[in-house]
């Protein structure tokens, strides 16, 4: 088996690596290469990817390359984790919106739709590549916004699943909160990517009890503190949304927060410099503990599982992706890309029945749903107008003096990136 990464010298690849060492008897990877463009990254990289499966006992081969077509020739499955522009476009998509008193995030609000802007044609050319060399190839993408990404993929035709680590790192907190195995733990988790809510917490699977009341009347002041949301709302809503709908639920707050301390991007790019000096240690054979503060935890595991599960090789039954709602939630279009439990098998992902969503849940899912669809008109034609519209439609920006400026100022930080600018 050929597994390629694209992206292969971002720094969060060590975590990824480690997770097919550890999990090898259920993705048997015979030859795993790293592409990107980056070759001092990919060195440093590649160099401790080596160590690591060495230091595990793994007998497969990694290879690095800064030659896409070279990388997903003969892959059985493409993971894509690039970030166009880098943690110096990040810097840019979490400041500029706080200059018009919106929340600057790289993966929503109008930083979210500036990182869509540049990534979707990239990733499209990549996929277009992977058709012509391999057109049986799956592709996975972790590259945000995973949304908007994933449904371009789709609609131009493409094997793809979308794939996020959150429903992971809750499944993994609720399980050590009830001193369970996580494997025990199946989430009703419904939305979209960087939207959704988990409306039921079942133990062995989806017909299994909820305990969902439990972890809440048990855990809610744990739980609260983790989404930094106050414990009566999570008491009142009677679920628990990611931390992504703090941005939503306390967007002023959220301002005023990040307005007052150094960026997320100023942080991760201090990280990075640290860790890839650390990778270039010779004697480093696994990943470093600062790797964890970097993001991304579990992502190995989610990668692991949903790749071996598509190749045929194993996996679990069911699983959190990203991929065409087809009816599964009625309020949305057909071709809206959802996340939500499916079943996962060779032939895909087919999204797991789901009950009546609840309409405080499902009013602001078919708004960003909305949005989603602008933005992705934005990245496949451009223009200022669609730019426009997909600001103005957002429920972070909403006002159209808010939308005016934004666009401007998308625009004019983005340029080099954008073809038709």
């Amino acid at each position: 088996m050929k597994l390629t990464v694209v992206g292969g010298g971002s720094t969060y690849t060590p975590e990824l690596v480690d997770g097919f060492a550890r999990l090898r008897d259920t993705l048997p990877i015979e030859e795993l290469v790293l592409m990107d463009p980056a070759r001092d990254r990919l060195d440093l990289v590649g160099g401790l990817a080596r160590r690591i499966f060495t230091r595990q006992g793994h007998a497969g081969r990694i290879t690095t390359t800064t030659d896409l077509d070279e990388a997903v020739d003969g892959a059985d499955a493409v993971l894509l984790q690039l970030r166009v522009g880098g943690q110096a476009a990040r810097q840019q998509d979490e400041t500029w919106p706080l200059e018009c008193g919106c929340v600057g995030q790289e993966t929503t609000g109008a930083g979210g739709l500036a990182k869509a802007l540049r990534t979707v044609p990239v990733v499209l050319d990549i996929a277009d590549r992977v058709r012509r060399t391999n057109p049986g190839a799956w592709i996975i993408d972790f590259t945000n916004p995973v949304g908007i990404v994933t449904r371009a993929l789709l609609q131009a035709g493409h094997k793809a699943v979308g794939l996020c680590n959150v429903a992971i790192g809750l499944q993994r907190k609720f399980a050590a909160l009830l001193s369970v195995e996580a494997a025990a733990i199946h989430l009703d988790h419904v939305g979209l990517n960087h939207l959704t809510w988990e409306t039921a917490v079942r133990l062995g699977g989806p017909e299994g009890e909820d305990v969902l009341p439990k972890l809440l009347g048990e855990h809610g002041d744990t739980i609260a503190a983790d989404l930094r949301l106050p414990r009566p709302l999570l008491d009142t809503l009677g679920v628990v949304p990611s931390y992504y709908l703090r941005y939503y639920y306390a967007h002023d707050e959220v301002v005023r927060e990040l307005g007052t301390k150094p960026s997320r991007a100023a942080e991760v790019a201090e990280m990075e410099r640290r860790l890839l000096a650390m990778y270039a240690d010779p004697a480093l054979d696994e990943k470093p503990e600062l790797l964890a503060k970097r993001g991304g935890a579990f992502y190995s595991e989610a990668a692991v599982d949903l790749a071996a599960a598509l190749l045929g090789g194993g996996g679990s039954p069911y699983q959190v992706v990203n991929t065409y709602n087809r009816g599964t939630l009625p309020f949305l279009p057909d071709d809206a890309v959802i996340e939500v439990q499916a079943a996962v098998g060779a032939k895909g992902a087919t999204p797991l029945p789901v009950p009546p969503v609840d309409p405080l849940h499902a009013g602001l899912m078919a708004g960003v749903t909305a949005y989603e669809e602008l933005a992705l008109q934005a990245a496949l034609h451009g223009g200022r107008d669609r730019v426009f519209r997909a600001l103005l439609s957002h429920p972070l920006v909403g006002q159209y003096a808010y939308a005016e400026t934004l666009t401007d100022r998308l625009i004019a930080h983005n340029r080099e990136h954008l073809a038709w600018a």
